[in-house]
C-alpha cells in the first residue's frame, strides 16, 4: 500500500513562506513525478507544481517565481517551497505520486494565508 504523508502547512500572515513536505513509501526508481494540487472552497482542485524523474518542472502561472518544487530522491520526498503568499493560496494542499504502479493522493494539508 502506498502512503504519502504531508507536512508543514499552517497559518501564515500574507508575505510569509510556508514548506510543504510530502514523504511516499515508494521506491524512488518507480516514481515517474510528484507534485502538488491545491483546492479552496468552492473551486475546483488545480495543479500548482509538478517535478518530473528528469528534473523539469511546471508550475502554474499564479505561483510562478514565489514557490519552488525540489526533491530529496533518497527519502523519495517532494517539498514546496512557498514565499511572498497571497491570501489567495488560502486552500488544501494535496501532494499527488505518478508512479509505475499507480497515481496516489496525500491526505491533504492545510494552507491560511491571512491579508
Amino acid at each position: 500500500q502506498v502512503q504519502l504523508v504531508e507536512s508543514g502547512g499552517g497559518l501564515v500572515q500574507a508575505g510569509g513562506s510556508l514548506r510543504l513536505s510530502c514523504a511516499t513509501s515508494t521506491s524512488p526508481f518507480s516514481i515517474n513525478a510528484m507534485g502538488w494540487y491545491r483546492q479552496a472552497p468552492g473551486k475546483q482542485r488545480e495543479l500548482v507544481a509538478q517535478l518530473y524523474r528528469s528534473g523539469s518542472t511546471n508550475y502554474a502561472d499564479s505561483v510562478k517565481g514565489r514557490f519552488t518544487i525540489s526533491r530529496d530522491n533518497a527519502k523519495s520526498t517532494v517539498y514546496l517551497q512557498m514565499n511572498s503568499l497571497k491570501p489567495e493560496d488560502t486552500a488544501v494542499y494535496y501532494c499527488k505520486l505518478w508512479s509505475s504502479p499507480g497515481d496516489y493522493w496525500g491526505q491533504g494539508t492545510q494552507v491560511t494565508v491571512s491579508s
